[in-house]
């Protein structure tokens, strides 16, 4: 009854652990084990009402004999993989080995005894035939289950352990039958206990459906030790079996059928030296692969340039490959006997000595089992020393040696070494590179009282022309001049860096006072344009432009070299060939031009802007004869002065959108106004940015035709600059405005350096006085005497001339005197919006109808 008890725990368990989920071969073998523990208690449970038949065997019997098979389908099943070829043969002969000495030792034990008591020996071999039939299917899966090494094993280890306890458990009750008496009590509880085991196991937390690659390993000590026990298994049943045998004969006490122990021993025997023959055969198959594929490696490894030796843990050499007489310059018969030791750098040999005691000791390297990476120095017949990469393995031949694979990787190494100087180097200048700059710059103000530290910025003035007139080429070669000349320039203990473009940084890392730091920038400024530097055959001379910034205390590197880049920036805007000092307002000058970059992008998309129109008058007539578009911006309430403005707009590109938007909304209003018949041109401004944009042409004839305007009407202004700077590009986009129909004035006539030789080669309608030429009329002879003569010039080449910044009344009687023609200031009329113009369009008409 404790048997079926335990046998239905089982099944219920085994059912209830496939709920925990398990994989296809791992449910398969669950439900055959428990359907074979719920036959076997069906048919244990049955046996006491069939036990009164006349049949030494019951139906009983067969049901239980059914349920221990499925039983040993499910242990098979627990099994990693079924076995083929050669393995299978392997696990045959092993089960016939194990079942037959397990029957011999039997049969001299229990069953011997038990024979020579029956009173039929056919009734006698049926009885024993169960058990025995339990005992070929318990050894039949035995080595397949045994040599499991993942989750499965506990699994399959308690289903052998029914099997077995079921045979043993068989055999108790057929020798019961034969003799009469009741079972051992040892019988009928190894079953119960074998199936109260398998009920534990799903729940035991060793039976998780995934096993992973790492489930079938083990320590080395350990899974060896498993091995060899499990393949000498067979060996030690069988000897256990003839010594039982031979002690029982020599004794005298075997009787009844010794032929059949005569029988089952000899084939046991027979079995065994086939098996021995073909482990031999395998054995000897086995070391000649490990002879063939220490070879392979050896030719291989050698074959590709390292060096292979077998040493032993001291170091010492015992064989080496002819390799190292390539790699290292040594004949192999100078290496032999001697210790490695001997060629390794003495500040690697400590490290290595530790290494290899600790695979000496079974020790688990970090690299894997019996493996050891080893990185060090080695010394060449020629003195140098090569950095090499080695890697030592416990040698199969025995455990006190290593096999030793050595590379040399100088040419590694030197390549990193390369790789590394590239990424902290300039290619151009073979400075260090911002990079190493920035990094340096953190270490030196790491340092307790590198407040004294001192960055220093040059940018090269005027270095974009030379790219654009000699080539990149050329230009990279100028920069490698001027690397050489600061170089020589600053202190041997002070970081040059080429900082990127035609910029350099300069990090003074002693401790300086100010006036030494200012005079090492004024230095470079004169190293550089000292003399001109000499490229693709003509001399260009270069200035430069340096920024100076003091570390203070908390300042970060980042903040101490953006100072010295806005201090250099500073000395660029102020003309160049300077040294400026940053000041914090300086900072706070960038931070605002951002911000106003920013909020001018803002007003552009929210129409923040507006236009004021200044009137042009006849000087002779006071007739409004144009009106000059000027913009105004007011950023909420607060109006900001074009000065503030104009400039970050240039610098950001915002000026051409917002030049394109002044375009043609003032095209728009004085269309207007000449459609209520009023004769009125517009004057507009061009900015550099704006003439150099890729559509500015067009932009300009589609205004026109949008607006209604005629060309004639519109005058664009330039300043005398503009003309300067980039002359041809810039002429021949005024000339294809000229062709439009569209008048050109000249702005600040008299302020820039070729207006003359300009006014020859460019059509152009108007001149516009400079008003610092017209305040000083009346009062300064030199400044009246130029503004008369500007105003004869203009009526000699036949161009109208226009007078800026009329303010007092004998300024606007002189400019009559003069005979100039038209003029424009406060005096004259202030700049109003639209509405006021259109108020003095409407007096204007109202004056001119009533005079006629």
């Amino acid at each position: 009854m404790a048997g079926v008890v335990a046998a239905a725990i089982a099944a219920v368990s085994l059912f209830a652990g496939l709920l925990r989920g398990a994989d296809r071969r791992r449910a398969t073998a669950i439900r055959w084990l428990a359907g074979g523990s719920v036959t076997w208690l069906v048919g244990v449970g049955v046996r006491p009402l069939a036990d009164g038949t006349p049949f030494a065997v019951s139906f009983a019997d067969l049901v239980v004999l059914v349920g221990t098979a499925m039983l040993t389908v499910g242990t098979g099943l627990s099994a990693t993989r079924p076995a083929h070829g050669r393995a299978l043969l392997r696990d045959l002969a092993d089960s016939y080995m194990c079942a037959g000495s397990l029957f011999v030792i039997g049969w001299v034990l229990l069953l011997g005894p038990s024979y020579r008591q029956a009173d039929d020996a056919g009734t006698f071999a049926i009885t024993i035939a169960p058990p025995l039939l339990c005992l070929i299917l318990a050894c039949a899966v035995g080595p397949a289950v045994l040599p499991i090494r993942r989750s499965a094993w506990p699994m399959g280890l308690a289903a052998l352990a029914v099997l077995a306890a079921i045979t043993a458990s068989e055999t108790g009750t057929a020798l019961a039958r034969v003799s009469g008496d009741a079972p051992p009590l040892l019988g009928v509880w190894l079953a119960p206990a074998a199936f109260l085991l398998l009920a534990v196991v799903p729940w035991s937390g060793r039976t998780a459906p995934a096993a992973g690659p790492d489930d079938e390993e083990e320590k080395p000590s350990v899974g060896q030790t498993t091995s060899w026990l499990i393949a000498a298994l067979p060996l030690i049943l069988v000897v256990a079996a003839t010594a039982v045998v031979l002690l029982r004969v020599l004794g005298g006490r075997v009787q009844g059928p010794v032929p059949v122990l005569a029988l089952v021993s000899t084939s046991i025997v027979c079995v065994l030296v086939v098996r021995l023959f073909v482990v031999l055969m395998e054995t000897g198959r086995m070391r000649r692969l490990v002879d063939l594929g220490e070879r392979q490696l050896q030719d291989l490894a050698e074959s590709t340039g390292d060096v292979v030796l077998l040493c032993d843990y001291d170091g010492v050499v015992r064989e080496i490959g002819e390799g190292v007489e390539i790699t290292y310059g040594y004949r192999p018969d100078e290496l032999v006997g001697g210790t490695i030791f001997d060629y390794i750098h003495p500040e690697d040999a400590p490290g290595i000595q530790v290494a290899l005691r600790a695979m000496s000791l079974d020790e688990e390297p970090v690299e894997g089992p019996g493996t050891c990476m080893i990185a060090c120095r080695v010394r060449a017949s020629d003195g140098t020393w090569r950095p090499t990469e080695s890697v030592a393995t416990r040698h199969v031949r025995g455990e006190d040696l290593l096999l030793v694979t050595t590379r040399d990787v100088s040419d590694q190494e030197a390549l990193r070494n390369q790789v590394a100087h590239l990424t902290f180097h300039d290619g151009v200048t073979g400075l260090p590179n911002r990079a190493y700059f920035e990094e340096r710059t953190r270490e030196v103000l790491a340092r307790p009282g590198a407040s004294s530290a001192v960055v220093v910025f040059l940018d090269l003035d005027g270095f974009t022309a030379v790219n654009d007139s000699v080539g990149h080429a050329s230009g990279d070669y100028l920069l490698g001049q001027a690397a050489r000349r600061l170089r020589a320039a600053v202190r041997a203990d002070d970081t040059l860096a080429r900082w990127g473009g035609d910029e350099f940084a300069v990090l003074l890392e002693a401790a300086v006072d100010a006036q030494t730091a200012v005079d090492l920038a004024e230095r470079l400024v004169r190293t550089v344009s000292s003399e001109p530097f000499r490229v693709a055959d003509r001399d260009i001379a270069l200035t430069a432009s340096v920024g100076v910034a003091f570390a203070e205390d908390d300042v970060s590197s980042g903040d101490l070299i953006r100072n010295a880049d806005v201090a250099m920036a500073r000395a660029k805007d102020l003309g160049g060939r300077r040294v400026e000092v940053f000041a914090a307002h300086m900072h706070a000058d960038v931070v605002r031009r951002l911000e106003l970059a920013a909020d001018l992008q803002r007003a552009l998309l929210e129409n923040q802007f507006a236009i004021e129109y200044q009137p042009v008058v006849d000087l002779a007539t006071s007739r409004v004869t144009a009106v000059e578009a000027l913009v105004r911006w007011w950023r909420g309430s607060a109006f900001v002065p074009p000065e503030h403005f104009l400039g970050p707009a240039e610098d950001t590109g915002l000026i051409v959108p917002l030049s394109e938007w002044i375009l043609r909304e003032a095209c728009r209003e004085v269309a207007a106004w000449r459609a209520s018949s009023w004769d009125i041109g517009l004057s507009l401004n061009l900015s550099a940015r704006q003439i150099m944009a890729p559509r500015f042409v067009e932009t300009v004839e589609s205004a026109l035709a949008e607006s209604g305007l005629p060309p004639s009407a519109l005058t664009l202004e330039v300043i005398e600059e503009m003309l300067v700077e980039d002359a041809e590009e810039t002429i021949t986009r005024l000339s294809e405005l000229r062709r439009l129909g569209v008048r050109l004035a000249i702005d600040d006539f008299g302020t820039g350096y070729a207006s003359l030789a300009f006014l020859r080669q460019l059509p152009v309608d108007m001149i516009k006085i400079d008003p610092s030429f017209v305040s000083g009329l009346g009062r300064d002879e030199t400044l009246t005497l130029l503004t008369r003569t500007i105003v004869r010039l203009g009526h000699d080449l036949g161009l109208i001339v226009v007078a800026e910044g009329i303010e007092r009344p004998e300024q606007l009687e002189l400019l009559r005197e003069m005979g100039c023609t038209r003029g424009q200031g406060f005096l004259v009329a202030r700049p109003m919006a639209a509405r006021g113009v259109d108020s003095l369009m409407r007096t204007s008409l109202s004056s001119l109808h009533s005079g006629v």
